[in-house]
């Protein structure tokens, strides 16, 4: 029987293996199919407090993970594949094993979803971006194109218009689909230009691997044409890991898991933090402190269920 089981291994699942190792709860912790989350894409990362020169997606990852183990977390190489959360204790099958545990914190984040063409995969991190807020500031000065009409797109594509000389709005219908004071601000924004009725079809790139274009397809003409640009965002949604937890505990029409503000899911003793839960900021810095904030509350679950007294001051 395991005090907390832990599915993720981003910043919300390695700072919640900090916070209850730190506990003594020795928690065990599932590293998923991608270790360390979408943090792992980001080259470089320069917002996150206490790095004032910037640190990579993956060595943060692995300063992360060494922290945790060093408070004696277990870290296990496996992927979470089925889960009973009906009554406890929770159960959860892996690939290669079984846990009971009294508590269960889901971590396992969210993909942005891709354009899946040619030249994408090749070029993340080297001019295809899924974060203006991680990225924009190494495109000052450069020209870039957002791929989206929502709002996610128009407001990551205002927020690029600080760095680049030119943001370009690629949108596959003739309107954007963003609400109308944010379609205000883009056309008011004289750095904001618009391409209509189009879609990406190739990410194009030089012999030193950077972007330098798009391959473009008109959905009407079908004509196609070259759109020479620095760098290339993509906001055309997420999609939350939350496959396996469906009939298990409330998600939202978007697969996205429902917490409160204390990240307890309606299951009482499973929370979640970050991506999984998190539709609004998806960065690592929040992901981290909803990481530390389930942790606290897995652990004054377990003293409530044992009777103990609970060392933290939360009401």
């Amino acid at each position: 029987m395991e005090n907390i089981v832990i599915l993720g291994t981003g910043p919300a699942g390695l700072t919640a293996a900090i916070y209850a190792a730190r506990a003594e709860l020795a928690p065990i912790v599932l590293k998923g199919d991608q270790p360390g989350g979408q943090v792992t894409i980001t080259d470089i990362l320069e917002n996150y407090p206490g790095f004032p020169e910037g640190i990579s997606g993956y060595e943060m990852y692995q300063s992360f993970e060494n922290q945790a183990l060093r408070f004696g977390a277990k870290i296990i190489a496996d992927t979470a594949i089925e889960v009973d959360f009906k009554s406890p204790p929770f159960t959860i099958k892996t690939r290669d094993q079984l846990f009971q545990t009294k508590t269960v914190i889901i971590a396992t984040g969210s993909d942005p979803r891709k354009l899946n063409v040619l030249g994408e995969k090749e070029y993340i991190g080297k001019g295809v971006s899924y974060c203006a807020t991680c990225d924009g500031f190494f495109f000052k000065n450069k020209k870039v194109a957002v791929v989206g009409g929502g709002d996610s797109a128009v407001e990551e594509g205002l927020f690029l218009t600080r760095f680049a000389s030119s943001v370009t709005i690629i949108h596959r219908r003739d309107r954007l689909r963003a609400n109308p004071h944010l379609q205000t601000r883009a056309n008011s924004n004289k750095k904001m230009n618009f391409i209509w009725n189009s879609i990406v079809t190739e990410v194009i790139g030089d012999k030193q691997s950077r972007v330098t274009g798009l391959k473009l397809q008109n959905v009407k003409s079908e004509q196609e044409n070259i759109f020479e640009t620095d760098g290339v965002f993509v906001f055309i949604g997420h999609i939350p890991n939350t496959q396996i937890f469906k009939g298990q505990i409330d998600l939202d029409e978007r697969g996205i898991i429902i917490t409160d503000r204390r990240q307890r899911t309606n299951v009482p003793g499973v929370f979640a933090a970050g991506d999984v839960q998190d539709p609004i900021y998806r960065q690592a810095v929040t992901s981290a402190g909803a990481g530390c904030m389930a942790a606290m509350e897995a652990e004054k679950f377990i003293a409530e269920q044992e009777g103990t007294a609970y060392p933290g001051k939360l009401e």
